[in-house]
């Protein structure tokens, strides 16, 4: 079994060591929000605690958020309850759901171990809808490579979508928590026909 599999981001979750949860949501979220005419669809693979899964929702998307920790479910059910937001016990890898019109990444592509990362890939190309959006938060530092968080380079990133998604939107991120300690940047990758 995988070192950071279920079981690893359970004991965590129960022990409230999670320096990735902000608390609330990123401005670069409000603000890509505000400039969506329709969000659709929307996926929010592991969720964590749900702030932007509530969020998505009460801006008028149809959201479905999956976690494969049951802390992180119970506490994202908590978080979103009355947003509309539809909360799951499920793994990403596994998820016959789809597709979605908007997927949102933070904080989970760089809490998978690096040898993931083609299935990660592969996975998004199936869930996002031809012109649909992966979104998000990711985190750019190579160097980090002893994670989680794991790193990843720009080069990376793109080599891993770009056969199947059109970078559209590539901006430094504000805000950032500690643990990311500013490497991460807004970037919108548009899923090609």
């Amino acid at each position: 079994m995988d070192d950071y599999g279920p079981d690893h981001w359970e004991k965590l979750y129960q022990e409230r060591r999670t320096p990735w949860d902000a608390g609330t949501v990123p401005a670069a979220v409000r603000d890509y929000a505000t400039r969506c005419v329709e969000l659709g669809r929307v996926l929010v693979p592991g969720c964590g605690s749900g702030y932007e899964a509530g969020y998505f929702a009460a801006a008028g998307g149809q959201v479905l958020a999956i976690d494969f920790s049951p802390a992180a479910v119970a506490r994202a059910r908590q978080v979103t309850r009355g947003s509309g937001a539809v909360v799951r016990l499920a793994d990403f890898f596994e998820l016959s759901a789809g597709p979605f019109d908007l997927v949102y990444e933070r904080a989970f592509l760089c809490a998978l171990p690096p040898h993931l990362r083609r299935d990660w890939a592969a996975t998004m190309a199936r869930v996002v809808r031809s012109g649909g959006r992966l979104a998000g938060l990711f985190f750019i530092d190579p160097a980090a490579a002893d994670g989680p968080p794991f790193g990843i380079s720009p080069t990376s990133l793109a080599r891993l979508l770009e056969e199947d998604f059109l970078l559209v939107e590539d901006l430094p991120a504000t805000g950032s928590l500690p643990v990311f300690g500013g490497r991460e940047r807004w970037q919108v990758w548009q899923r090609r026909s």
